[in-house]
């Protein structure tokens, strides 16, 4: 883990610079995918004892977006998350543990009133420092969730058969975050 040591400290997600983005089966033939555009998050590294890292996130459900605005509608009514009753998205970090060079981060992730453990796997990018004087952070993560494990069941059957939209959610995470003073 000494890739880690030079990123010690205190790190801000940028939300201009990352993406936190999602994909689901769609009609069991296609994929639908969608990005959350408002969040915030934060995360503290201790590059010589990776456990006394943590990381915590809130996302915004109002913010989604799958390039389809009646897409977009259902997603944020009751039949899905529902974000008059539950308007944010969160994750806290339990423990954080090296696998190679990489992180591997286990948390709570809170949807739709639901808290679940997921572990998520990231790939450590990198460190530099852009043209402004910041010091920059970069890594690329994804785990894969049931939908249905948080609550979110709604569903239409296929007339040849199958689901409307599939149980399995990948969430893919790419996150550039700038170091606090």
């Amino acid at each position: 883990m000494s890739n880690l040591s030079a990123a010690t400290g205190t790190w801000v997600i940028d939300p201009t610079h990352t993406s936190l983005g999602f994909s689901a089966r769609h009609a069991m033939v296609a994929k639908v995918r969608g990005t959350f555009g408002e969040f915030a998050g934060s995360f503290t590294i201790d590059g010589d004892n990776l456990a006394a890292s943590t990381a915590e996130v809130t996302i915004q459900v109002a913010s989604i977006d799958t390039k389809t605005a009646d897409r977009d509608t259902h997603l944020k009514s009751p039949d899905f998350l529902d974000v008059e009753n539950f308007p944010t998205i969160t994750f806290v970090s339990t423990a954080v543990t090296p696998k190679g060079d990489d992180v591997v981060i286990t948390g709570d992730l809170t949807i739709h009133g639901v808290t679940k453990s997921v572990e998520i796997e990231y790939e450590f990018v990198g460190i530099s420092q852009d043209p402004w004087g910041q010091t920059k952070i970069g890594f690329e993560g994804s785990t894969k969730i049931s939908r249905k494990d948080f609550g979110l069941t709604w569903n239409a059957a296929l007339e040849t058969g199958g689901v409307l939209v599939g149980d399995e959610i990948k969430l893919n995470l790419d996150v550039e975050a700038t170091k606090q003073a």
